[in-house]
């Protein structure tokens, strides 16, 4: 780890409260008592959130990395998480979307430093190129530390015209203020068709990770203005500050509250306040579709035991080792 006066003020958030219902017929044949995918060992003998958290530590400190948790998978994460302390974990009492998840852990982050810079990380994902992929998130907090008023999202280079991802286009007229890879975003486009796809290609438009990095208060500022009744909720409830209190005091709320998500109800009408930092080829795939699993799974040359002779049952797939 480095030792700057700004690394003090770095924080990642782990995104870990997923149920996983896409992959959930899959990871049946993983496990016997069939975990969200995050808490499977889906690839290489670990856990998808214990890759996540090696793969980040290089750059945050493990004593700054909140988990976002949800409380019926306790059985699932008590083991794995034994040695984290309490205010580390945003324990959701359910699963309402990403919205609430990131808002809840923005909250807590301000409360423990409010000079933070915070990196989210999705807990089912997978880099081919991890150094590269690191020195992208690197390279941001740099950014955000300058630009303190925006929310960098970091974006992969498509190998294929995916339709299942988010896609962004950014301003290619924009050389960017702090690095020649920032550019402002022009558009987001939300799973395109196949043909839109190939020509979202075709203009350099980028998939869109769900890795973001800024300011804790830029974070909280976009929130607060694109969703205020959310916001205003949470602040109340969360402030002043009593973690060991949080998941009661949160449990009414959460049951009235419906499904929230982040990039549409946020980032969508916030473009003005984001910027995109281009990550090139690292090789990066979401592991939340099977077939796209099990391909990963055989690009890299992994072995796993619940698959065998090149065969996924599930998924319809025969494949090999490239």
């Amino acid at each position: 780890m480095r030792a700057g006066s700004e690394d003090r003020h770095r924080w990642g958030v782990i995104l870990a409260g997923g149920d996983g219902t896409r992959l959930k017929p899959l990871t049946q044949t993983v496990s016997d008592d069939s975990p969200p995918k995050q808490f499977c060992r889906l690839l290489g003998g670990r856990t998808l959130l214990a890759q996540t958290r090696s793969r980040i530590a290089s750059s945050i400190d493990p004593s700054r990395t909140l988990f976002v948790l949800t409380s019926k998978h306790e059985c699932f994460y008590t083991a794995e998480l034994e040695r984290v302390p309490a205010v580390q974990m945003v324990v959701q009492p359910g699963n309402r979307g990403t919205l609430p998840a990131i808002l809840w852990s923005l909250l807590r982050v301000v409360q423990l430093d409010r000079h933070a810079s915070v990196a989210f990380f999705p807990s089912d994902h997978y880099y081919s190129n991890e150094q590269k992929f690191m020195d992208g998130v690197e390279a941001a907090f740099k950014c955000a530390e300058v630009n303190t008023s925006s929310v960098i999202l970091l974006g992969a280079k498509p190998e294929h015209p995916e339709i299942e991802y988010g896609w962004i286009e950014p301003d290619v007229s924009d050389l960017g203020s702090y690095d020649e890879n920032l550019r402002s975003i022009k558009r987001f486009w939300e799973k395109p068709s196949y043909e839109m796809a190939k020509e979202l290609m075709d203009r350099h438009c980028l998939c869109n990770t769900f890795v973001m990095v800024g300011r804790v208060t830029a974070f909280l500022e976009m929130i607060q203005q694109a969703a205020p009744g959310i916001y205003r909720d949470f602040e109340a409830i969360l402030s002043p500050f009593d973690p060991g209190a949080e998941t009661e005091a949160m449990r009414a709320t959460y049951k009235s509250m419906p499904v929230a998500d982040f990039s549409r109800q946020v980032l969508s009408v916030s473009a003005g306040k984001l910027a995109v930092a281009t990550l090139g080829d690292i090789g990066w795939s979401d592991l939340g579709d099977p077939r796209r699993l099990v391909t990963t799974l055989f690009e890299s040359g992994m072995e796993n035991p619940w698959i065998t002779s090149g065969c996924c049952s599930y998924c319809g797939l025969t494949l090999a080792p490239s």
